[in-house]
This record gives structure tokens, C-alpha cells and sequence, in this order.
């Protein structure tokens, strides 16, 4: 125990061995949920992997627990910091529903755009390119698309549950409890909706694993009111086959719509999932390191560029194991919050993913509206961002409201930060601040004008 606190720095910290173990369990159980969310969003488009349904959410799942315990662990030893990584929210929203259902990708070619932003990650971090980009992206704009992620989200969560449907005049409107006809989408819509009101409970209360709880308890009950049917179950699987090494690399440069056009979309794509992760783990790491003091003198997070290369790796490993893109957890500021300050207290929530790969086999028993309380809450906590965007000057405003809007009403993370990317130059350049914009912005916002452009 004495090499392993002289190792990671314990005492000389100011924790000790039972709070960083306390810290990683913590951090855990209030990332937890993941194990089950991730695999109810991406197996919606995990048809193209012509496997049963239920093989295709193991394998899920045990690549949602392996490239979260890769990417902690490697935060435990690489960066010694007490922060958990996993398959982020709002990037598997983006890979399943823009990525696969919107722009016409495979599960297979998905992961390979995936797996390609990991390695320009890599770069960037390796070469130190990190604090240019960082200093391109407004930060009015960074919190817009924390504050879009958030709605997406909500909104997935809403449609999953069955509380918001589409319709022909209105094109979404909510449910229709009253009609007799949809008795179960009604059960599954109130369900979900309880669901929501049992994890705001639990959180006001300060129940460790809220969220987890509120799944858990969503699931079980969804069984005796026949949400869940035991026939679509069709046997045990434990095997990471389905999903490894799956990457489809050709294909993510098909030429349906033409050459050009193919590599403008591939590349719109593989911009955004390495800025959405770059950005939501600076973040992170920002506002979790500054609350447990990991700062330097100058307010800087302690080895931040080997928290960055950690997250890098981590994002390339999940894609070969077969899930989207991985980055670090703002839950880990609850493991943070118990006193955990080394990278023993990720070393303990490593350990536990790792043993979360034995629950894939019964995925499948999990009803969508279980997990769909999940994703509203989650939108409500990202919902907190809103109040840092600057609404007073309409230069900044107007992009970060676009950025946000368009998220929801075009259904796609990546047109809503196009439209904020593009419009924040060019309101910019007729208002006389141009100065006041980052060069690279103008660069963007060209790529993904000729986005629009080509598709």
C-alpha cells in the first residue's frame, strides 16, 4: 500500500487510500448509467451489423464498459488525475442519430469517422495544437453547443419514452394519453415520465447514483406492466464479436452523391466529433480540476496534456472495440466532491467498469423508456451552460441561439454548431469586430459552407 500511495501521490496530496476508494466508487456509481444508455442509443442503428438484436447490445455494452475502463485507467496511470471517462452523451446521440439515420452511414462506417477523429485527437494533443483551437471557438459558442447537446438529449429521451410523437400538421406533438388504443406506448410514456420525477428526487436528496437508481427501478417495473416482453429476449450473450474491429473505412467514402461530395460529408463529420470531444473535455477538466484544487499557480489543470492524450487513445480503442466516441465524465466532480484527488481514486472506478462487462448479457431486458429518464435529466444538467452565454450582444447571441435551435430543429448536433461556426464570422465581419474572430474561424466556417454546399 506504501508503493501505491508514494506511486500515485496520495498523502502528498492531502487524501488518503479509504477516500480515494470511497472517491472511485462514488465517481462510479453516478457514471453508471452509461452501461446502460449507451447500448439503448447506438443498438437503435446497429442493424447494418446483421446480427441479432440482442448480441448486437452485449457487444454494445461490453465496448461501452472496455473503452471506459481503458480510458480511466489510463487517467489513473498516465495522468494521475481522479477522472472517469466513457462513451460521452451527446456524441453517441450525434453518432446514432445524425451520423447513421440522418446522413445514410452504417453502424460500421460511423465508427471508422469515429475512429479517425481519435487519431487527429492524438495529433492535435501530441503537437500542441490544443491551445490554438481552444482559442478559436468563441466561448459563447462552446457553451451553446453544451446547451444544444443538452436539448438534443432531451429531446431523444422524450421521443424514446413516447411522450413526444410525430405529426403531419405540427410535425411533433405530445402523446395522446386518453386514446385507448395505445394503452402501452401510454404505460411506457408515464412510466418514463415517474422515471424522471424519482431521479429529481433522488438528486435533490443527494442520493449517490441517481440516475442509476432511477433506471434500475424504471426497468423493473416496466416488466408486470408488459413494456417489456420476455419472447423478444432471445438467450445470453457475452462475446465482443458483433462489434470488434467492425470499422468500415471504404465505406465512409462512398460516392453516392459523388466524390467530392462524399469526402466533404466524411470530413464534416470527423471535424465535428473531434471538436464536440475536445471541447467537452476541456470542460470537464476545467471546471472539475478547479473545484479539487489540481490547478497550478497559474490555474492551470496539472497534466492536462496527458488528460487530453488519455481521452485521444481511449476514443481510438472504443471505436475498434465498437462504440462512439469516448471522453471524460463531469460526473467524475462527484468522486472529486468525496475527496478524491489522485489517480487511485480511477484506478478503483476502472476496476468497476471492468466488472460492469458481466451485466451486457441482460441488456436486453432494459425497456427503452427505462433509460429514457436518463437522457432528459442529463439535458436538464446541461441545460446550465445557458446562463454563461452572453444574450446582451446580439454578435455573440445570435450564433449561440442558432448553434442551439438548429440542433433541435434540424435533428442534428452537427448542423447546429455549422450554423453557429458559420454565421459567428460573418456577423462578425458586417458589424466591423472582425478582428475580434479567430482566423481559423473563417476556416471553418468555409469547410462547412462547402458542406452544405456539396450534400
Amino acid at each position: 500500500m506504501k508503493k501505491l500511495d508514494a506511486y500515485f501521490g496520495i498523502t502528498e496530496s492531502g487524501s488518503n487510500v479509504r477516500t480515494e476508494i470511497i472517491a472511485g466508487i462514488t465517481t462510479f456509481v453516478a457514471m453508471a448509467y452509461i452501461v446502460l444508455v449507451n447500448p439503448s442509443i447506438l443498438g437503435q442503428v446497429a442493424g447494418s451489423l446483421h446480427v441479432d438484436k440482442n448480441a448486437a447490445l452485449a457487444s454494445i455494452t461490453i465496448a461501452t464498459c472496455l473503452s471506459a475502463a481503458i480510458g480511466t485507467l489510463l487517467m489513473a496511470f498516465l495522468a494521475k488525475l481522479p477522472f472517469a471517462q466513457a462513451p460521452g452523451m451527446g456524441l453517441n446521440a450525434f453518432f446514432a442519430f445524425t451520423i447513421c439515420m440522418g446522413m445514410g452511414y452504417t453502424f460500421q462506417q460511423g465508427l471508422a469517422a469515429v475512429f479517425m477523429s481519435g487519431v487527429i485527437f492524438i495529433i492535435i494533443t501530441l503537437f500542441g495544437w490544443r491551445e490554438m483551437i481552444v482559442k478559436a471557438l468563441p466561448k459563447n459558442l462552446r457553451f451553446a453547443i453544451t446547451v444544444g447537446l443538452g436539448f438534443f438529449i432531451a429531446f431523444i429521451g422524450l421521443k424514446n419514452a413516447g411522450v413526444v410523437v410525430s405529426n403531419q400538421s405540427t410535425f411533433v406533438a405530445v402523446a395522446n394519453f386518453a386514446d385507448p388504443k395505445n394503452l402501452e406506448a401510454t404505460k411506457g410514456a408515464i412510466l418514463a415520465i415517474c422515471g424522471v420525477l424519482l431521479i429529481a428526487g433522488l438528486m435533490k436528496w443527494n442520493v449517490k447514483g441517481a440516475i442509476l437508481i432511477g433506471i434500475v427501478v424504471c426497468a423493473i417495473v416496466a416488466w408486470p406492466l408488459g413494456i417489456v416482453h420476455p419472447a423478444a429476449f432471445t438467450g445470453i450473450h457475452l462475446s465482443l464479436a458483433p462489434t470488434f474491429f467492425k470499422m468500415d473505412f471504404g465505406g465512409l467514402l462512398h460516392v453516392n452523391q459523388g466524390i467530392l461530395a462524399s469526402i466533404g460529408s466524411a470530413v464534416a463529420v470527423i471535424i465535428t466529433l473531434t471538436l464536440v470531444d475536445m471541447f467537452d473535455t476541456i470542460g470537464t477538466l476545467v471546471g472539475t480540476a478547479n473545484r479539487a484544487g489540481l490547478v497550478d499557480k497559474e490555474g492551470n489543470v496539472k497534466n492536462m496534456n496527458k488528460a487530453m492524450m488519455c481521452d485521444a487513445i481511449a476514443t481510438t480503442v472504443g471505436a475498434c472495440l465498437g462504440t462512439s466516441t469516448v471522453t471524460t465524465y463531469v460526473e467524475s466532480a462527484s468522486g472529486v466532491s468525496e475527496g478524491g484527488r489522485t489517480g487511485f481514486a480511477s484506478l478503483v472506478t476502472g476496476i468497476l467498469l471492468i466488472l460492469c462487462i458481466f451485466v451486457a448479457p441482460f441488456v436486453g431486458f432494459v425497456a427503452t423508456q427505462a433509460t429514457a429518464p436518463a437522457l432528459i435529466i442529463v439535458g436538464v444538467l446541461m441545460m446550465s451552460s445557458v446562463k454563461n452565454i452572453d444574450f446582451d450582444d446580439i454578435t455573440e447571441a445570435l450564433p449561440a441561439f442558432l448553434t442551439i435551435i438548429m440542433m433541435i430543429l434540424g435533428y442534428s448536433i452537427a448542423t447546429g454548431i455549422a450554423f453557429g461556426i458559420i454565421s459567428y464570422p460573418i456577423i462578425k465581419l458586417i458589424t466591423g469586430k472582425a478582428k475580434e474572430t479567430h482566423w481559423l474561424m473563417y476556416v471553418l466556417a468555409a469547410l462547412f459552407i462547402l458542406r452544405f454546399i456539396m450534400i
